[in-house]
């Protein structure tokens, strides 16, 4: 898979109405979200030694980290995903699994992935059973999305973080959930070969700079 530029900006309420009313003019709301947000539960995966969250504290320039995550409460569609990401540019490889396979690996009964057709689902298979990676934490969060087809631009807002401390329950959606500390919003915007001028300059806003912030790192600080 090819990587993809993404630049991330923290933000305050005002910046998202502002920024939000210059792409409706020009982007389009992502079709697949229900009223124009997602509400997003993932569950982040980590060795022992915590690999994935002193890479990203640390800055390492080549990392990975893996997670599960599924939409609007919906175990109908679940993904397994890894995010790689090098020089500041990212890639995302996907599998398809079924709500029944999550709760499995969240148990702790993964031999039947060993024999998975899904190369995804292999490796992790191998990273679990030989790096100790295991369920770290549930990461809750709103999105809204855009879409700008020319350069396959996407540009979210995402807010409302939460964290599910320890907890790894993640197929039940009422498993409780605390803030991930102060109300933070975050702009990303990622792209392939080229930003449009146009989107670049719906996205500005003074004073505002790129931010290396960690939806997962931020909520390991409570578990």
């Amino acid at each position: 898979m090819d990587y993809r530029h993404e630049w991330k900006h923290e933000i305050n309420y005002s910046d998202l109405l502002c920024i939000r009313q210059r792409l409706r003019a020009v982007a389009e709301s992502d079709p697949h979200t229900v009223d124009g947000k997602y509400l997003i539960r993932s569950l982040y995966f980590d060795n022992i030694f915590d690999k994935a969250l002193r890479e990203k504290v640390d800055g390492v320039n080549l990392r990975e980290k893996f997670r599960i995550r599924y939409y609007n409460g919906d175990l109908s569609f679940i993904n397994l995903e890894k995010k790689s990401k090098i020089n500041g540019m990212e890639s995302k490889y996907q599998a398809r699994i079924t709500a029944e396979e999550a709760q499995k690996i969240v148990d702790g009964d993964i031999d039947w992935m060993m024999d998975s057709e899904r190369p995804l689902v292999q490796e992790l298979y191998c990273k679990m059973k030989y790096q100790g990676m295991r369920p770290k934490t549930i990461v809750d969060y709103t999105r809204q999305p855009f879409i700008y087809r020319p350069g396959n631009v996407r540009v979210t807002f995402d807010y409302n973080i939460r964290t599910g401390l320890s907890c790894t329950d993640f197929l039940d959606w009422n498993c409780p959930t605390i803030p991930a500390g102060d109300p933070i919003i975050i702009l990303e915007v990622k792209w392939d070969e080229y930003l449009p001028t146009i989107i670049k300059d719906c996205v500005q806003q003074p004073g505002r700079r790129e931010t290396a912030f960690s939806k997962y790192a931020q909520c390991r600080i409570y578990g």
